[in-house]
Order: C-alpha cells, then sequence, then structure tokens
C-alpha cells in the first residue's frame, strides 16, 4: 500500500496584512493549490508560485496568498494532486485565517520557544494556548538536522498536531535550528513573510520585529565546520533594523517589541572561554551590532529564549529594552529548564505579556503603557525568584 498522499495539516506560516503562506508535506510528486471562501460568499484560487508554475514538489508544497485586505478573514483548504499513476487527489479540511490589521484597536498573540523536538512539551503547550492573532515559535524548534524526514515531524506536524489552527505561525530561527548537515533543507518548509530570517510586522498596535541572532559560538568555530556566515547576517539586519524602525507604521506604534532566539541581555556577562566548550548565553555580537538601532527605534521589550530559564530584566539607563526570557523544554513545571510560555495581550491603555508555566502558574507579568514622546513606559511584576 502506498504511503498517504498528503502528510501534514496545510500550516498556516508568515502572515502579513495582505496575506500569508500555506505549507503542507507530501509524499511523492504532487502539485497543490489554495481554494478560499469569503463570508459574503466570493471564492476563489491561489494557484501560481513565484515563477509562474502551479505549486508543485516531491516532499512539501508551498502557496503564497496574495493581494488581501489587512483584517480579511477567508476559510482555505489545501488542494493536492498527485502528478503520475496512481492520480490521487486530496481536499483538506476548511480552517480560518485572518491577515494582520495595524488599524485594530488589540493584538492578541503567543510565544513558544527551545520545544527541541519533544512531542510532550508540543501536546501541553497546544493544549494551552488559546486561539491568537500570530502564534511565535522563538526558535530552537529541533535539537539539530540529521534526518531529512524530521521536518515534516518538528515543523509541519508536530506531535500530530496541527499547531497553526485558530493561530498562524511566524517562526524565528534557533541556534539549534541551523545545525546540523540538513539544515540548509529548512527553508523549504518555513515561510517568512519576504524569505529571509528576519522581517518586521503590526499586530493592531505592537510593532513586532523579528531578528536572527545566529549561532552561540563564533563563524571560525571548528564545531561548524565552516558551513555558518552569522557576522554578514547579522550586520544586514543592522541596516535593515535602522530603515524598517523609520517606517510610520513602526516608527509611531503604541508598542515595540523584539523576537529573538538568544538574548540580548541576561543575568551575568562575563567572557567565554570557546576552546573549552563555552557557548553565549546572551548574543553580545548581536547586541552590539543592533543595539544603537533599537534604542533610536524606542524597543520597549526584548523576547527571548535558549537559556531554559525563565528570566525578566528590567531596562537600565544603558540598555533602554526590559529582556523577557522564557523556559525550557521539560514538561515538569518543578524540573529545571521547565517549559513555558507567553501571552501577550494589547489594547489602546496597555500590553501585558504574561509568562506562565505548563501548570498554569504565572511566571512573570510585564505591563507595557503605550511609547510617547519622552521614551517608553514599562512596569513588571516578576513572580519567580531569580536568585
Amino acid at each position: 500500500m502506498s504511503a498517504p498522499l498528503v502528510t501534514s495539516p496545510p500550516v498556516v506560516m508568515a502572515p502579513r496584512a495582505d496575506g500569508f503562506e500555506v505549507v503542507w508535506g507530501v509524499s511523492r510528486l504532487s502539485r497543490g493549490w489554495l481554494e478560499w471562501r469569503a463570508a459574503d460568499g466570493a471564492s476563489g484560487r491561489f494557484t501560481a508560485d513565484p515563477f509562474g508554475l502551479v505549486p508543485q514538489g516531491d516532499s512539501v508544497l508551498r502557496v503564497r496568498a496574495a493581494g488581501l485586505a489587512p483584517g480579511t478573514t477567508l476559510r482555505v483548504r489545501a488542494v493536492t494532486e498527485a502528478v503520475y499513476a496512481p492520480r490521487e487527489r486530496n481536499a483538506s479540511a476548511w480552517k480560518a485565517v485572518r491577515t494582520l490589521d495595524a488599524a485594530s484597536e488589540t493584538a492578541h498573540f503567543a510565544v513558544w520557544n527551545d520545544t527541541h523536538e519533544r512531542d510532550d512539551t508540543v501536546r501541553a503547550l497546544h493544549a494551552a494556548t488559546p486561539a491568537v492573532d500570530v502564534l511565535i515559535w522563538n526558535g530552537d524548534l529541533c535539537n539539530d538536522w540529521h534526518d531529512p524526514s524530521a521536518f515534516l515531524s518538528t515543523v509541519l506536524n508536530p506531535a500530530g498536531l496541527d499547531i497553526s489552527a485558530g493561530r498562524p505561525l511566524a517562526l524565528v530561527m534557533g541556534n539549534h535550528d541551523v545545525r546540523g548537515p540538513w539544515a540548509h533543507r529548512l527553508t523549504d518548509y518555513v515561510a517568512t513573510p519576504e524569505g529571509r530570517p528576519f522581517t518586521a510586522f503590526r499586530i493592531g498596535p505592537v510593532a513586532c520585529v523579528v531578528l536572527h541572532t545566529g549561532e552561540d559560538k563564533p563563524d571560525d568555530h571548528p564545531t561548524f565546520a565552516g558551513r555558518v556566515a552569522f557576522e554578514p547576517l547579522r550586520a544586514e539586519q543592522a541596516a535593515w533594523l535602522r530603515n524598517v524602525t523609520a517606517q510610520p507604521a513602526f516608527r509611531d506604534a503604541p508598542y515595540r517589541i523584539v523576537f529573538c532566539h538568544i538574548p540580548l541581555r541576561w543575568i551575568d556577562e562575563p567572557p567565554v572561554d570557546y576552546d573549552a566548550g563555552g557557548y553565549d548565553q546572551v548574543s553580545l555580537v548581536s547586541r552590539a551590532a543592533w543595539h544603537e538601532a533599537l534604542a533610536v527605534w524606542g524597543a520597549q521589550v526584548i523576547v527571548s529564549g535558549h537559556t531554559h530559564e525563565p528570566v525578566w530584566l528590567a531596562p537600565t539607563a544603558d540598555l533602554p529594552y526590559g529582556q523577557l526570557v522564557s523556559g525550557g523544554p521539560e514538561t515538569d513545571a518543578a524540573a529545571d529548564e521547565a517549559a513555558a510560555w507567553i501571552e501577550g495581550a494589547a489594547s489602546p491603555d496597555e500590553l501585558v505579556l504574561t509568562m506562565r508555566d505548563l501548570a498554569g502558574a504565572v511566571l512573570h507579568e510585564v505591563r507595557i503603557t503605550p511609547a510617547d514622546s519622552e521614551g517608553v513606559n514599562l512596569s513588571a511584576r516578576p513572580l519567580v525568584s531569580q536568585e
């Protein structure tokens, strides 16, 4: 018996004001498209790739939806046809998708991080997390990419779940996500708005910037065998960051948040001996590249993972943005490196970032009032010991 033609749910990624992208797995050479329906009875298809072909592939299909108005709600389904016999056809279930809307008075988002291929952790996070405008998966989805089949089970169908149902995904690259002999194929399975690992978008009053902090050791470290080049990527992001945050939609946003996997601040920042197995708990090279642009913009909070230790660091005179770091991959709330997730809810009056463990206990709560002409207003209520 042949394998099922379709091997994952249609995963909604890279939400934008004018559309989104849908990615799904297939077992053999297939073509696919998206069908859509609107509440007013209108319907249609998204059928072409950037080169004018119907999207095709032998392991993964992806279709970009574009040309929509901000705040548009559609029902979509993915249709797949095998190219060769047996000419099987599959239509997925319909699912609701809503494009982002900067004009909305509210925003609702969630953040996961450091799931490290742990199905039990993904199941628990999935059960705890409500429907939101965007789910930001803040790096280290995997341990490393030694088996190409892991892209399906880690990115598109983790723990056998449709994690993008009711919460389109914005994926942030972590240092483990760029490791292993198959890491260069991750981009086949991950959609981003501009096809780069950094982006910016508005969720109502919240301006979000996604940055790629790269690896936790220098590019020339022997463990990378010459396969990484994050120094030029950080420099490129620095120039891009200055430009994007000067655009009115980001310059004038009431709330300004950065998502990156490795923190830009940490509890202590001693020199690292990479030759003795040391690694960066804080990406000082990223901070050096981006700090000026972040400070000029008025970034209020950097949201990160990586350390597997929930921490809140308040702004200082030298580092005027707070640092919120979430937990690790363990499902036992009492364990070291226990998992946590962050819920963000914004109104015209404040943005509240609430970090909870998997038992539902609040670990940190950060309240941000809208930025004004004097800069950032921010307060926090830490609810766990940081000793």
